[in-house]
Formats: structure tokens, C-alpha cells, sequence
């Protein structure tokens, strides 16, 4: 019983934190599939809890060099990833990162390195020893994994966000086209 009701709540904040905004934003097309594309971008990069921040300062940039794109979409989308999923996303992320680097024999298994990231991420402790433990089991222990291995991810992010929200979009536009003008919230 717990496992449907917890399904029906991700189903129901997929749609008011993803779906509705996009569903919502009166902009073109080409700036909402933008907003959701940086957003996936950065939300699969092993930065969970700046990813905002980063969204933000590409939103600055963007904007002084004209190319500008949906803030609130794209700050949405980062929460695709977040502290609960981040644990296997980062295990993927070091996996993809150490078969680049041609290193296949020195993956770890999941159990030792989400034990390593519980008890760095999870444990209570003082932030400053967090910090601590979190900035060297970036830099020694496999940071350089984690950024390679995520390249992958972020180019497909972004494109398969940009994509399936253009495509999306078109199909909104054929629908209104068809029946008439459709609701926000339909």
C-alpha cells in the first residue's frame, strides 16, 4: 500500500514541479525546450546542491550574450536529480567516467561506494567536516570519474530535453489547432 501511495506522489510532483510550468510559460517554444534543455544539463553533472546556483549564473551569461532561455523551467528541471537519487547517479556517473578513462578493472562495486557517499553525505556530523569529507572523496578518491563520466549525460540531457520539448510543444500547438485553446491544466 506504502508503494502506491508513494508512487502516486512522485506522479503528482513530476506534474506540478515539471509539468505545469512548462504547461503554464505563455514564451516560444524555442525558449521553454532552452530552459528544460539547460536544466537537464546541469541536473546530470555531480554538482546535487549547486545545480541551482549553476543554472543561475548560465542564465546571467546567457542573457548578456542574447541567447536566453527559461529560468524557472530550467531550475525546475534540475531537481531530476537530487540528494535521494544522487547515490546511484554519481555511482553511474563514476562508472561511465572509469570505463572512459579506460580504467574497467578499478570500478567499484555499488555497496562500497554508496557506503562512502552515506557516510560523507549522511552522517551527522559538523558542515565543516562534511565539507571536509566530501572535497577529498571528490579530488582523490574518484572526482575525476565523476566529471568525465558525466559528459555523456549532460550532452544527452540536453538535447533530448530540448528535443522532447519542442516536440511536445508542436503537439500542444496541433491539439489547440484541432479542439480549440486548451487549458493550463489540462
Amino acid at each position: 500500500m506504502a508503494g502506491v501511495y508513494f508512487s502516486k506522489s512522485i506522479k503528482s510532483l513530476i506534474r506540478r514541479k515539471l509539468l505545469y510550468p512548462l504547461l503554464r510559460a505563455k514564451t516560444k517554444p524555442e525558449y521553454k525546450a532552452r530552459g528544460v534543455a539547460v536544466g537537464l544539463a546541469w541536473a546530470f553533472t555531480p554538482l546535487v546542491g549547486v545545480q541551482m546556483t549553476t543554472v543561475l549564473i548560465t542564465w546571467t551569461i546567457a542573457k548578456k550574450l542574447k541567447w536566453q532561455f527559461s529560468l524557472p523551467l530550467a531550475l525546475a528541471w534540475t531537481w531530476v536529480t537530487n540528494v535521494f537519487t544522487m547515490i546511484p547517479i554519481y555511482y553511474v556517473f563514476y562508472g561511465t567516467g572509469q570505463i572512459l578513462r579506460g580504467r574497467w578493472s578499478q570500478i567499484s562495486g555499488f555497496h562500497s561506494i554508496s557506503g562512502l557517499m552515506e557516510n560523507v553525505f549522511l552522517k551527522e556530523a559538523p558542515f565543516l567536516e562534511k565539507m571536509n569529507a566530501f572535497l577529498h572523496l571528490f579530488v582523490k578518491d574518484w572526482g575525476i570519474s565523476l566529471f568525465v563520466g558525466c559528459v555523456p549525460f549532460v550532452i544527452i540531457g540536453y538535447i533530448w530535453g530540448y528535443r522532447l520539448t519542442m516536440r511536445f510543444e508542436e503537439m500542444r500547438q496541433k491539439r489547440k489547432e484541432k479542439y480549440g485553446k486548451v487549458s493550463a491544466s489540462q
